[in-house]
């Protein structure tokens, strides 16, 4: 999982993006591609809006793993078993089409003397569903994010999501559902580890 945490230039800091006004009048390109008419009512103030929706929906780029999870707790009572966050809902877009991904990812950790707050974890899957991806490469980035800033004995990633490139376009299948995993440290080296990740998961629906 070695540099799969890329890091991105925070506005203002050798930023090379367009301006605002550039990527309003790259939506008026696309809205001539697609056939209409971009200076018609209903359409003048779309630019706008879809430069203002796609700041929101891509504000991952513009905010570090690292500094979501750099506070940890290690008054911990003596725990050391598994910390699950179960079904964190989440929207991304496929990197190939920039259509949604809708889904939701578990996941867990063993503490090694410190914890994470728990919206945290959250917050992680947040930031890295905010970027244009894969599921595969998001799935490990969550991971590898725990894993290197907690170093924890193990992190364990699961994500469900379903795949607008496939349910609109394409083979257009409605419903389908894609699975993917990542296990670090001890949930990578223990089956029996994995086998109580999938468990606390599924068991208590």
């Amino acid at each position: 999982m070695d540099a799969i945490v890329k890091s991105f230039p925070s506005p203002g800091t050798g930023d090379t993006r367009p301006t605002q006004k550039e990527a309003e009048e790259a939506v008026r390109v696309l809205l001539r591609w697609a056939g209409d008419d971009p200076e018609r009512e209903g359409l003048l103030d779309t630019p706008a809006r879809v430069a203002k929706a796609y700041k929101e929906l891509f504000s991952g780029y513009a905010q570090a793993p690292e500094d979501v999870l750099g506070r940890t707790f290690e008054e911990v009572g003596g725990y050391d078993d598994i910390v699950l966050v179960r079904d964190i809902p989440f929207f991304s877009h496929c990197e190939h089409h920039m259509v949604p991904i809708i889904g939701k990812a578990h996941v867990a950790y063993l503490p090694d003397r410190r914890v994470l707050g728990l919206s945290k974890i959250a917050r992680v899957v947040d930031i890295f569903g905010r970027r244009l991806q894969t599921q595969e490469t998001m799935t490990a980035q969550i991971a590898q994010a725990i894993d290197e800033t907690l170093r924890p004995r193990g992190v364990a990633v699961m994500i469900e999501a379903e795949h607008m490139c496939m349910a609109m376009r394409g083979v257009q299948k409605q419903g389908s559902t894609t699975l993917t995993t990542t296990f670090t440290g001890s949930f990578k080296t223990e089956a029996a580890e994995q086998a109580r990740f999938m468990s606390m998961i599924r068991g208590f629906r």
